[in-house]
């Protein structure tokens, strides 16, 4: 397992905030797409904690949650 995804399962386990490089490899998108989603309004909540952007593993689970699909409509 790579660094961040060791930092990722640490955070999980340790404490419900993810960074925003870690909660991007969490969903399985690019840190700039998450980024992206973030300033358009369009990616799941997330917090301002001091200078760092934060995400709740619920918020994350739940944003991915909604945009689920069935597989053939994909």
């Amino acid at each position: 397992m790579d660094d961040t995804a060791t930092r990722a399962q640490a955070a999980r386990e340790t404490c419900p905030f993810l960074t925003a490089k870690q909660a991007a490899f969490h969903l399985g998108l690019a840190y700039s797409t998450l980024k992206r989603l973030r300033q358009t309004g369009k990616g799941p909540i997330c917090r301002l904690h001091g200078r760092t952007w934060r995400y709740h593993i619920d918020d994350i689970e739940a944003w991915s949650a909604a945009r689920a699909r069935g597989g053939d409509r994909g």
